[in-house]
């Protein structure tokens, strides 16, 4: 399953300016924020918990950013047929 993390790479944009700067203060590499951001390897519970209070997201809104996932090309032909 993939995610969907485009309000996530905004909300890095709109509070650190850039990934790197926000890999910096979350604590990974900017390589490594990368492969979360596209889908390579998965974000751990803590990283998630330090991304929303750096972040300022509230908590029902975790799963906005964290957790909305991709939709599949194959989905949306089956649907438009």
């Amino acid at each position: 399953m993939k995610f969907n993390y485009g309000k996530l790479r905004g909300k890095i944009k709109e509070i650190f300016s850039t990934q790197e700067k926000f890999a910096k203060t979350v604590g990974m590499s900017t390589t490594t924020l990368s492969a979360k951001l596209n889908n390579k390897i998965q974000f751990s519970q803590n990283e998630i918990e330090k991304a929303v209070e750096l972040l300022k997201i509230a908590k029902e809104d975790i799963p906005v950013y964290f957790f909305t996932t991709e939709v599949q090309e194959s989905e949306l032909r089956k649907d438009g047929d």
